[in-house]
C-alpha cells in the first residue's frame, strides 16, 4: 500500500515545489485533478521525473455526465474521458476516476417499467458505455476507475458490490473500482468486508475520515479497513481527498505517520 494526496491539498508554488514537499511529509505519490490536465502533462511528468514523485490517478476532470439521459452530455464525458485516459497513460497513472452520474444531473435514465427498473436500465447503459472506452483505456494503459458515492451525492452506483457487478459485466481489466472511505462509512454495513469481497476489481483507495476531513480525525476505522486490504494483498495508492483542519505542514505529515501506524496492523 502506498500513500498519495491530492495536489490542491499540498503547499507549494509549482508542482514540483508540492512533490518535494509530499515527499518530506511522508508520502509516495501525488493524485491530479483532471480539470486543465491536458495542458499540464509535460509540466507535471517534468516535476515526476524530477522529485521521483509518481502520479498515482487522475480524479475525474470531464464535462458532461457518464450517465446522463441526454445523448449530448454523455458523448461529452466519454470524449473527455478519453483524452484523460491517454494523459493518465502518459503519466504513469493508474488510471481515471470516473462517477457515472450526481444527484441532480438531469435528465435521469427513465424507469421502464415493465420491459425494465431505472436501475437495470441505467446498468445496461452504463456497461455499454464501458466496453467502448474500455477500448481507450487498453490502448492508453491506464484504468477506468468507478467510484462509489453516498446517497447524499449520487442515486446511482454507492456500494462497492453494485460496483463489482458492473465490471463482472464490462468483463475488461482496465475497467476496474477504487472505494473512498468517507462514501463508505455511510454506505457500507461492514468495511472490511465490502473490500474484501471488491478484491478482483480494486485499484485505488480515497482516504478521509467520517467528518471527511483527515482521517486521524473522526472515528472512522482505519485500522480495520487497511488489515481488510492487507489480507487481499492490495498493493495500490490510497490517496486523501479531505479537508485539513490546520496548517498543512504540520498536519499532512501527523497524517502519514497515523496512517503508517494503521498499515502496520
Amino acid at each position: 500500500m502506498k500513500l498519495a494526496v491530492q495536489e490542491h491539498m499540498v503547499p507549494g508554488r509549482t508542482v514540483a515545489e508540492k512533490m518535494e514537499n509530499l515527499r518530506k511529509f511522508g508520502y509516495d505519490g501525488m493524485e491530479v485533478r483532471g480539470w486543465g490536465l491536458l495542458e499540464r502533462v509535460e509540466e507535471i511528468k517534468r516535476a515526476s521525473e524530477e522529485t521521483g514523485v509518481p502520479i498515482s490517478t487522475v480524479c475525474a476532470g470531464f464535462g458532461g455526465a457518464p450517465l446522463s439521459g441526454d445523448p449530448k452530455q454523455r458523448e461529452q464525458a466519454w470524449r473527455d474521458i478519453e483524452q484523460l485516459l491517454q494523459a493518465a497513460g502518459e503519466l504513469g497513472a493508474v488510471g481515471v476516476i470516473v462517477v457515472p452520474v450526481f444527484i441532480g444531473h438531469q435528465p435521469r435514465i427513465p424507469d421502464l417499467s415493465p420491459l425494465m427498473t431505472q436501475r437495470e436500465a441505467e446498468d445496461r447503459l452504463l456497461v455499454k458505455c464501458l466496453k467502448r472506452a474500455a477500448k481507450a483505456a487498453e490502448k492508453a494503459g491506464a484504468c477506468i476507475l468507478l467510484e462509489p458515492l453516498n446517497r447524499g451525492e449520487t442515486n446511482y452506483l454507492r456500494t462497492l458490490a453494485h460496483g463489482v457487478e458492473l465490471c463482472e459485466k464490462v468483463n475488461h481489466p482496465n475497467v476496474c473500482l477504487m472505494a473512498d472511505f468517507y462514501h463508505m462509512n455511510i454506505e457500507e454495513l461492514n468495511i472490511p468486508q465490502a473490500l474484501k469481497r471488491a478484491r478482483k476489481f480494486l485499484r485505488h483507495i480515497h482516504l478521509a475520515g467520517n467528518t471527511r476531513l483527515l482521517p486521524n480525525y473522526g472515528s472512522t476505522d482505519f485500522r480495520a479497513g487497511f488489515n481488510a486490504l492487507r489480507e487481499i494483498g492490495y498493493r495500490y495508492f490510497m490517496a486523501l481527498e479531505c479537508a485539513i483542519p490546520g496548517p498543512p505542514e504540520k498536519e499532512l505529515p501527523k497524517t502519514a505517520r497515523f496512517l503508517r501506524r494503521c498499515m502496520e496492523g
